[in-house]
């Protein structure tokens, strides 16, 4: 199953838990720092910190339940993704999510597959990792739109023809999302946005941007 396959739901703020738990899992002191601080702002979340897979592991049998964790993909005692394998064995339902800055792109992929509830560029910028998290502890999978682009268009002709910000505004749209959230989002002006919608829905025949989205869905997009 590819990753358009997967990724389904709607971001409404008001479907996600308040208080939640994160188990951040990072052998990099600063990475999780600057991660901890992004969650923090937000006041949403309590982050409990590890640095090894045996850390993590120990934090979840002790400290548990957690509504998320954030495992990285390189470290100590991961082995790739042998340790998510790990992880959703002793403690299935935990809703567990890769973070990587260096893995290649299909490793998404494979992470999905193995049961992952997503994965994490450590690049993201702060609104769309929060919106990420909240979307995956609400029980929705979550893989970046840029790689799930990238997936798609080797496998369907119809997302070959959108450019990459065109994709992160349609999964904005199939996630219920307004033109002013998906600017925040992403960053942009709402009246960039609102361009951006207008070429989608002329590209995919449709004639507004909820037909867009179910369009999106239809062709396997998301």
């Amino acid at each position: 199953m590819n990753l358009s396959d997967k990724v389904r739901g709607t971001l409404l703020p008001e479907h996600y838990p308040i208080d939640m738990r994160i188990l951040l899992a990072d052998d990099h002191e600063l990475v999780r720092d600057t991660l901890s601080a992004y969650l923090a702002a937000e006041d949403f979340a309590e982050v409990c910190h590890a640095g090894t897979l045996a850390g993590a592991m120990h934090l979840l049998s002790e400290e548990g339940p957690f509504d998320l964790v954030l495992l990285d993909y390189n470290m100590p005692g991961m082995s790739g993704l042998h340790g998510l394998a790990e992880i959703l064995r002793a403690h299935p339902g935990v809703p567990v999510a890769i973070l990587s800055g260096t893995a290649a792109n299909s490793v998404a992929q494979d992470a999905v597959n193995a049961g992952a509830a997503g994965f994490l560029p450590k690049s993201m910028g702060a609104r769309s990792l929060i919106n990420a998290v909240r979307f995956m502890a609400s029980g929705e999978i979550f893989v970046p739109p840029a790689l799930m682009h990238a997936a798609a268009a080797e496998q369907n002709p119809a997302a070959a023809q959108l450019s990459r910000r065109e994709t992160e505004v349609l999964s904005g749209l199939c996630r219920g999302m307004s033109n002013k959230e998906i600017a925040l989002e992403l960053d942009l002006q709402e009246v960039t946005i609102k361009l951006h919608v207008r070429t989608l829905c002329r590209k995919l025949g449709a004639r507004n941007r909820t037909q867009a989205a179910l369009s999106a869905r239809d062709a396997g997009l998301f």
